[in-house]
Protein backbone atom coordinates (compact mmCIF):
# COMPACT_ATOMS: atom_id res chain seq x y z
CA UNK A 1 0.00 0.00 0.00
CA UNK A 2 1.55 3.55 -0.93
CA UNK A 3 1.72 6.00 1.67
CA UNK A 4 1.84 9.46 -0.43
CA UNK A 5 -1.11 10.79 -0.55
CA UNK A 6 -1.23 11.05 -4.70
CA UNK A 7 -0.86 7.53 -5.23
CA UNK A 8 -2.90 6.33 -2.48
CA UNK A 9 -5.52 8.41 -4.44
CA UNK A 10 -4.04 6.73 -7.88
CA UNK A 11 -4.77 3.27 -6.42
CA UNK A 12 -8.25 4.58 -5.58
CA UNK A 13 -9.40 5.94 -9.17
CA UNK A 14 -7.76 2.88 -10.70
CA UNK A 15 -9.69 0.74 -9.22
CA UNK A 16 -13.00 2.33 -10.16
CA UNK A 17 -11.93 2.67 -14.19
CA UNK A 18 -10.85 -1.29 -13.38
CA UNK A 19 -14.35 -1.53 -11.95
CA UNK A 20 -16.38 0.84 -15.14
CA UNK A 21 -13.86 -1.47 -17.72
CA UNK A 22 -14.94 -4.82 -16.51
CA UNK A 23 -18.92 -3.92 -16.25
CA UNK A 24 -18.81 -2.09 -20.02
CA UNK A 25 -17.21 -5.06 -21.40
CA UNK A 26 -19.48 -7.34 -19.54
CA UNK A 27 -22.52 -5.77 -21.24
CA UNK A 28 -21.14 -5.62 -24.38
CA UNK A 29 -20.25 -9.64 -23.79
CA UNK A 30 -23.87 -10.02 -22.99
CA UNK A 31 -25.22 -7.94 -25.88
CA UNK A 32 -23.34 -9.81 -28.46
CA UNK A 33 -24.62 -13.31 -26.69
CA UNK A 34 -27.97 -12.34 -27.16
CA UNK A 35 -27.74 -10.92 -30.66
CA UNK A 36 -26.16 -14.65 -31.84
CA UNK A 37 -28.66 -16.61 -29.49
CA UNK A 38 -31.40 -14.17 -31.33
CA UNK A 39 -30.01 -15.47 -34.74
CA UNK A 40 -29.37 -19.17 -33.64
CA UNK A 41 -33.11 -19.39 -32.27
CA UNK A 42 -34.76 -17.92 -35.45
CA UNK A 43 -36.36 -15.44 -33.48
CA UNK A 44 -38.63 -12.83 -35.19
CA UNK A 45 -36.65 -9.75 -33.61
CA UNK A 46 -33.07 -11.10 -34.51
CA UNK A 47 -32.28 -8.07 -36.80
CA UNK A 48 -33.32 -5.43 -33.72
CA UNK A 49 -31.35 -8.11 -31.49
CA UNK A 50 -28.38 -7.58 -33.91
CA UNK A 51 -28.93 -3.47 -34.51
CA UNK A 52 -28.87 -3.20 -30.41
CA UNK A 53 -25.34 -5.34 -30.45
CA UNK A 54 -23.76 -3.12 -33.12
CA UNK A 55 -25.00 -0.31 -31.81
CA UNK A 56 -23.02 -1.47 -28.42
CA UNK A 57 -19.70 -2.34 -30.47
CA UNK A 58 -19.56 0.74 -31.80
CA UNK A 59 -19.65 2.69 -28.52
CA UNK A 60 -16.97 0.47 -27.29
CA UNK A 61 -14.53 1.38 -30.07
CA UNK A 62 -15.57 4.61 -29.83
CA UNK A 63 -14.70 4.66 -25.75
CA UNK A 64 -11.52 2.88 -26.60
CA UNK A 65 -12.63 -0.31 -25.19
CA UNK A 66 -12.36 -2.18 -28.50
CA UNK A 67 -9.56 -1.68 -31.02
CA UNK A 68 -11.34 -0.40 -34.26
CA UNK A 69 -10.76 -3.57 -36.57
CA UNK A 70 -11.93 -5.59 -33.78
CA UNK A 71 -14.91 -3.84 -33.23
CA UNK A 72 -15.34 -4.08 -37.16
CA UNK A 73 -14.66 -7.39 -37.28
CA UNK A 74 -17.28 -8.34 -34.43
CA UNK A 75 -19.82 -6.32 -36.84
CA UNK A 76 -19.05 -8.11 -39.57
CA UNK A 77 -19.49 -11.56 -38.47
CA UNK A 78 -22.66 -10.98 -36.73
CA UNK A 79 -23.98 -8.93 -40.34
CA UNK A 80 -22.38 -12.56 -42.10
CA UNK A 81 -24.47 -14.75 -39.50
CA UNK A 82 -27.85 -12.79 -39.86
CA UNK A 83 -27.62 -12.61 -43.47
CA UNK A 84 -27.18 -16.45 -43.82
CA UNK A 85 -29.52 -17.00 -41.29
CA UNK A 86 -32.48 -14.96 -43.57
CA UNK A 87 -30.84 -17.09 -46.72
CA UNK A 88 -32.09 -20.09 -45.37
CA UNK A 89 -35.49 -18.98 -43.79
Amino acid sequence: MPNIKSAKKRVKVIAMKTQLNKAAETELKTEIKKAHSAIDSGDAKKAAAVQAAVKKIDQAAARGHLHKNNAARKKSALMRKLNAADSHS
